[in-house]
């Protein structure tokens, strides 16, 4: 027989763990109990079209953590009211919005709050909380699988009647039968040239081994690119918008003068006619001989210039900068007439921030003078004021290097451009603006033109002067054949 006080120790150890397992139930039922969120917690409800799938005391969640419990689901005027408490730590604004979340294949669902922005005003306690969108439900479920069930009787039938009969399956016999020899034919050719088609997947796949870090490499830089392009066609649209505008003036300018071009040329055909009739003073002296051989000189001189004329080419160019110091754009419309390889005329028309600067000096007088002070001083003021400035220089080319001088917004100055990379790099410098302020203004920009008519531009304006500020941008240039293809349908445009 066990001795009595092992039976008693067993005893005890049997109470002690029945009266543990009644603490456990008891903590476990105050946790769970319908009122246990009772004293934390602010009540709200929230009206549904359907509440399939929602029981009490199922969680209420934010960004998937539990913030509160369903407290009640009943019938209000048609539509499912179901009350929910939120823990009293949890903000909720007039924003806030609710929506059903599906947990299970089963139906299960919960509600999922989002609380709605900051700046918006509290939602008071036992106030509704509006529904943003509502689940998909068992029966939306099941009108969709009847719809593809429809769909696809409806083409097991066109199959029916498309191969049920003995015509059809003939045909379709012939159609397996001339596919069978068509992969047969394509088997022997991939057979006869297999050696062929393996080593050119071999050489295929050692070239993009070899070349596919430059490759991966090449398309991140021009992602980087195409970003940076992006992003400063976005914040230079205005200034875009605006030289478009401005060439579209031009445009109608040029439209204009050759409606006048038209009309003059109606009335020098009237006069022609007369002459080659005989009439007037010009058509007498035409039956002069002398005269006729000094006209024939005239003409050959004509012809030369003429010719020369026709050999002008001409270069039409935009140009939008951003100064990141001074946060402005700057914006350049550019003409560059090229009589002859090597030389040009440069005429720029250019909307500066900066615009003009003006220096006045004045002498004042005092009545009497103040203690230690002049009777007479002399002021000096420089006021700056926002216009358009005017460019027109001289070009010579000399090998890789250009030269240029003339007038260089409004003032006089020099500017030296290097041509590099068979002429996508372009290096320029400008000098000018002498005598205006401590030094001259220099500039140095650096142009690369990217794409096909595509440029962009970097540098520094005002080097030497507390006014320096940096740049970038980009530009368009247009030659006579681009200008062919443009100005008809600008024309086109205008008329319309």
């Amino acid at each position: 027989m066990m001795p009595p006080m092992r039976e008693a120790w067993r005893s005890a150890r049997v109470g002690l763990m029945v009266l543990l397992g009644i603490a456990a139930g008891i903590v476990v039922y105050r946790y769970v109990h319908e009122d246990a969120a009772g004293a934390d917690s602010e009540m709200y409800y929230v009206l549904f079209d359907d509440a399939q799938g929602l029981i009490r005391k199922s969680q209420v969640v934010i960004a998937g953590i539990p913030v509160g419990t369903i407290e009640d689901i009943s019938l209000e005027g048609g539509r499912a009211r179901v009350d929910i408490a939120i823990d009293d730590d949890i903000q909720l604004y007039e924003d806030a919005r609710v929506a059903l979340k599906a947990v299970s294949l089963l139906g299960e669902k919960l509600v999922e709050i989002n609380p709605g922005t900051v700046s918006e005003a509290p939602l008071p306690p036992g106030s509704e909380i509006l529904v943003s969108a509502e689940a998909v439900g068992a029966s939306d479920v099941m009108a969709t699988v009847n719809e593809v069930a429809e769909n696809v009787r409806e083409v097991t039938a066109q199959l029916a009647r498309s191969f049920g009969t003995d015509e059809a399956g003939d045909r379709m016999e012939s159609a397996l039968l001339n596919l069978s020899e068509a992969l047969e034919g394509v088997n022997r050719t991939i057979q006869q040239n297999e050696a062929v088609v393996q080593r050119t997947l071999a050489n295929i796949e050692t070239t993009t081994a070899a070349g596919g870090p430059e490759l991966v490499e090449a398309l991140r830089n021009l992602n980087a690119t195409s970003a940076d392009v992006r992003e400063l066609i976005a914040n230079g649209r205005p200034s875009l918008e605006r030289g478009v505008e401005e060439v579209d003036d031009a445009v109608v300018s040029i439209r204009r003068a050759s409606e006048q071009l038209e009309d003059v040329l109606a009335d020098t055909r009237v006069v022609t006619d007369r002459v080659a009739s005989g009439e007037g003073t010009i058509g007498r002296l035409t039956s002069d001989e002398v005269l006729i051989d000094e006209v024939e000189g005239v003409a050959e001189g004509l012809n030369n210039l003429v010719g020369g004329l026709g050999r002008l080419q001409t270069i039409v160019g935009i140009r939008s900068e951003y100064n990141f110091l001074a946060n402005t754009f700057k914006t350049y419309f550019s003409l560059r007439l090229q009589a002859r390889e090597g030389r040009y005329f440069l005429v720029q028309l250019i909307d500066d921030p900066r615009g003009t600067v003006r220096t006045t000096q004045s002498t004042v007088s005092r009545t009497p003078p103040a203690e230690d002070e002049p009777a007479r001083c002399t002021e000096t003021r420089t006021t700056r004021s926002e216009a358009l400035v005017f460019t027109f220089q001289f070009a010579k080319r000399i090998s890789f290097a250009t030269f240029r001088f003339g007038i260089l917004e409004n003032t006089g100055g020099l500017g030296l451009d290097l041509h590099l990379i068979r002429n996508r790099l372009e290096l320029h410098t400008d000098v000018f603006a002498i005598g205006v302020q401590a030094f001259p203004r220099v500039r140095f920009r650096a142009a690369f033109e990217i794409v096909s008519k595509l440029w962009i531009n970097a540098g520094i304006d005002d080097a030497f002067n507390e006014s320096a500020d940096f740049f970038m941008g980009l530009s368009l240039r247009f030659n006579d054949d681009d200008l062919r293809s443009i100005l008809p349908f600008a024309g086109g445009l205008l008329g319309g």
